[in-house]
């Protein structure tokens, strides 16, 4: 028997690249967003999802697609940082702590939004839908 340990959604951290990943790589440009990405990062916003930009970009750079993201419907809970207090200097190191990771860079490379939203979010509803109803699954 198959036992899941479920994290609600509102606890569940996921770090996003930009270049590459919300949008076609172009940097310094800001390239065109990718297919569904900021359709699907509203989605995981609205289940609960804390989303962090997760980016080698500094600076005016990283500014401008914390901006463009923000004129696409997204503010991250955070910039690569763990929280929005944290506190960034050259001693520290830029470790993310996220559940989840979409980045352009995994094995394999970028899978899509389209792949994502079906791996999170229909996954999610799934196992809402296998849950068993009343007293030990007995009665609806």
């Amino acid at each position: 028997k198959k036992i899941i340990v479920s994290i609600p959604n509102h606890q569940k951290i996921i770090a996003v690249d930009f270049d590459g990943t919300i949008v076609k790589d172009e940097y310094p440009k800001i390239g065109t967003p990718q297919l569904f990405a900021f359709e699907t990062l509203k989605k995981l916003e609205e289940k609960g999802y804390r989303l962090i930009l997760w980016t080698l970009r500094e600076g005016k750079k990283l500014n401008e697609a914390v901006l463009f993201c923000k004129k696409n419907g997204i503010t991250f809970y955070a910039v690569n940082k763990n929280y929005p207090e944290e506190i960034i200097d050259h001693l520290s190191i830029r470790k993310i702590h996220a559940d989840i990771f979409i980045d352009d860079r995994n094995v394999g490379g970028f899978i899509g939004w389209g792949k994502i939203h079906q791996l999170i979010l229909d996954e999610e509803i799934k196992t809402k839908q296998n849950k068993k109803k009343g007293f030990l699954g007995l009665f609806d």
